[in-house]
């Protein structure tokens, strides 16, 4: 009988160890997806300020300098 007490308590063991991975596996695929989340709303920003930027250097467009106070 103690051989099987020894198989019970390492399978309860293993089911403990697969709870545990399987709890953090969840939580790291949360943690990417957030974060692709991030990633492409980032992305998204900083297309806009291209585009934001790229308009503004066209001809006819105020430059920095017009921004600069009267007494530079």
């Amino acid at each position: 009988m103690e051989t099987s007490d020894t198989t019970q308590t390492r399978l309860t063991e293993l089911e403990i160890k697969v709870s545990f991975t399987e709890h953090q596996l969840e939580q790291l695929d949360a943690v990417v997806i957030r974060q692709q989340q991030q990633i492409d709303a980032l992305i998204a920003e900083l297309r806009r300020l291209r585009e934001a930027g790229t308009s503004e250097t066209q001809p006819g467009q105020r430059s920095l300098r017009d921004d600069l106070p009267p007494h530079y």
